[in-house]
């Protein structure tokens, strides 16, 4: 063997083996959306679009084509649209999802020759070139294509019938393309190296507003609160126009260690101690609290509630109290201290001597997992799919994504609210895990910048596709220093930002409405006699109730599709760092939303607004209406700069609708 042959040969059995579609010569990169390259899910709700983009080009000057596949996790058949090519080589398209659980999605492209012939076919025709031989290019593709279909295109193409004429005119028409477009295949087609996924939710999971109340404070004032006096209480939680009730913690509450009123540890014999020490002699995570009522009143109450449009929500905090029937018949599920005495949950300084965390990392974790499991199946099977899980970033992640990913995949209605006050890497990698909502640090944003900044991240960066916030001005355990020392307005701007920036949002009432704002101590976020640790009566009817305007917020959000995303939030820019501007658009409905609200709560504030016309649809010299739908009242704007003033001992916000002038027929103009 010559010297050349033999090293050659050593050079084939070095190379690696040859790719199987070694003719294929589209590349597809940077698909959109994709979250951890496909590691988890996207999000959408029934109805909604997902748009998907992709880097898609192959070597040389051929023409590419790509598509977009898509289909229902299960199903074989992929469902295909065409995507259109944007500016530098980027591939766009979309699709709808219709019906709850998973969908997959990816891309498919490849060169294709009879386009590329057509191409360059035109650019010839029009230089006035000879094209027989080209027309006989054509014939030959269409041949490869293999249909009997074709084949008076292929006879026409080959010059055996027709002028030269007709026979370019025929190969650059409509019908032929139309004809090649019924028939033809992908031609040595790429597809992108992942099926991605999107978990599709109920509409509630990116629109509603929440409202969470005390079970046993709604009874007569001095007595536990029942189901039943819940009941007589949704006609109330309808009228404000809430469409969540969320229960905390419904169970059995156990004896050792009890709080008592603001969390002292020397409870009075008939305290009944905090909701989330669950368990007792009576029963665990699938018990009802004697005095709230039976199975059967609860069952009443979720009837009731869906009768008045409201879903129940049931808090679910895997923890225990000392009392759980787990600590006595599975201590292997709790952590022992050098003492043998089980370790309560703490935060430190804090101490939780009435609550035992579970162990994620104990050796029976399969059983702990399927009994936390079957918490979540059970309740839903008594007619409860929202939930609002409690501190979920202190139990195991993984555990999180299996038991979600379980209950979805029995119950594709379930909704889950995390409440993971965080760090930001946390609370993401939750959302990721499977969880519908999350509770956000919007309490804490009380700026300009703070605001702007933490609303933008959430909505218009990658984190939308996979992380729903849920906006709360206020929760049991959160009483900010702004509605401490703001006032009754402060309790209004907070409701209108929550409402409007965030298409979920929720309050803790009557707290809320009734401007609750006396902290345990200066410098705390507790409130004063918490419900947490006692009973409390409220005057629903008291003169200094935001009943009304809580009533009129959840109105507008209903008549404005624009209020029921965050995806098209935009921010304009004014001139006093006291003020905030900001605008949703619904570009179905064309309904657009222009939000201006006085962040001061104690003064007059005014600005000049210098308004993105473009993100409201408007333009430049455009005279326009913005008709408040708080109070009713209108005003004529032309232009991106305008005038604003908010006094907030009147109204600190203005929510516009944005109504264009339109002339009909007969030259008469209104407002649309």
């Amino acid at each position: 063997m010559q010297s050349e042959e033999k090293d050659a040969l050593e050079i084939s059995r070095s190379t690696s083996p040859l790719p199987e579609a070694g003719r294929s010569r589209a590349a597809i990169e940077a698909v959109t959306p994709e979250v951890d390259g496909g590691r988890f899910p996207i999000k959408r709700v029934v109805g909604e679009r997902v748009e998907v983009e992709a880097d898609v080009f192959a070597d040389g000057h051929d023409a590419v084509r790509a598509e977009l596949l898509y289909r229902r996790v299960g199903e074989v058949k992929w469902s295909r649209t065409p995507m259109v090519l944007g500016g530098n080589d980027r591939w766009r398209a979309r699709f709808r999802v219709r019906e709850l659980g998973r969908y997959a999605y990816t891309v498919e492209a490849w060169v294709d020759p009879f386009l590329t012939w057509r191409r360059d076919l035109k650019k010839r025709v029009n230089a006035g070139q000879d094209v027989a031989m080209d027309l006989r290019i054509g014939a030959q593709i269409l041949r490869e294509l293999a249909r009997g279909e074709l084949a008076q295109w292929i006879e026409l193409l080959e010059g055996e019938r027709g002028t030269r004429d007709e026979r370019e005119a025929a190969a650059l028409g409509e019908e032929l393309g139309a004809a090649v477009e019924q028939i033809a295949v992908p031609h040595h087609p790429t597809r992108y190296g992942q099926e991605l996924e999107v978990v599709v939710d109920p509409v509630l999971a990116r629109f509603g507003a929440w409202y969470e109340l005390f079970p046993r404070s709604a009874g007569e004032p001095g007595t536990h609160g029942t189901f039943r006096d819940v009941e007589k209480r949704l006609p109330y939680v309808s009228e404000l126009g809430f469409d969540v009730l969320y229960l905390p913690p419904i169970h059995p509450i156990g004896r050792a260690f009890r709080k008592g009123p603001n969390n002292t540890l020397t409870p009075g014999p008939d305290d009944p101690g905090s909701p989330w020490a669950i368990g007792s002699d009576e029963g665990g995570h699938t018990a009802i609290h004697a005095e709230l009522g039976t199975l059967e009143d609860f069952h009443s109450l979720v009837r009731v509630a869906s009768e008045h449009g409201i879903a129940l929500a049931l808090d679910i905090a895997f923890q225990t109290s000392p009392d759980h029937p787990w600590v006595r018949e599975h201590p292997e599920w709790f952590r022992a201290r050098p003492d043998g005495s089980i370790q309560y949950a703490e935060n430190p300084p804090k101490k939780y001597q009435d609550i035992y965390p579970l162990d994620f990392e104990t050796e029976d974790w399969r059983a702990l997992w399927a009994a936390l499991l079957d918490v979540f199946l059970y309740w839903a099977e008594q007619g409860v799919t929202v939930f609002r899980v409690d501190n979920p970033h202190t139990k195991s992640l993984a555990f999180w994504e299996w038991c979600l990913n379980e209950v979805k995949r029995a119950h594709p209605e379930a909704i889950f609210l995390s409440e993971a006050f965080t760090r930001p890497k946390v609370m993401r990698r939750l959302a990721k895990a499977g969880f519908s909502q999350s509770y956000t640090y919007f309490p804490w944003r009380v700026d300009k910048e703070g605001l702007t900044d933490y609303l933008t991240e959430l909505t218009q960066t990658p984190v939308r596709e996979y992380m729903r916030a849920n906006q709360w001005p206020n929760t049991p355990d959160i009483l900010t220093e702004y509605l401490q020392t703001g006032g009754r307005s402060a309790f209004v701007i907070r409701l209108v930002l929550a409402a409007t920036l965030g298409a979920s949002y929720g309050i803790y009432g009557p707290a809320f409405e009734l401007c609750e704002d006396r902290p345990l101590r200066d410098g705390s976020e507790e409130y004063h006699d918490s419900e947490k640790y006692q009973l409390r009566a409220w005057d629903l009817d008291a003169p200094h109730s935001l009943r009304h305007v809580v009533q009129r917020m959840n109105r507008v959000r209903r008549e404005n599709r624009a209020l029921q995303s965050d995806r098209s939030l935009r921010f304009h820019e004014i001139e006093n760092d006291r003020m905030l501007c900001y605008s949703k658009s619904d570009e179905d409905s064309e309904n657009v939303i222009l939000v201006v609200v006085n962040l001061d709560p104690h003064h007059r504030q005014s600005g000049w607004l210098w308004l993105d016309l473009h993100a409201l649809g408007l333009a430049t010299h455009e005279t326009f209406q913005v008709h408040d739908q708080v109070s009713e009242a209108r005003f004529l704007w032309k232009g991106e700069s305008n005038f604003v003033e908010l006094d907030p001992a009147i109204m600190p916000a203005h929510v516009f609708r944005l109504r264009k002038r339109v002339r009909t027929e007969t030259d008469f103009e209104y407002f649309a």
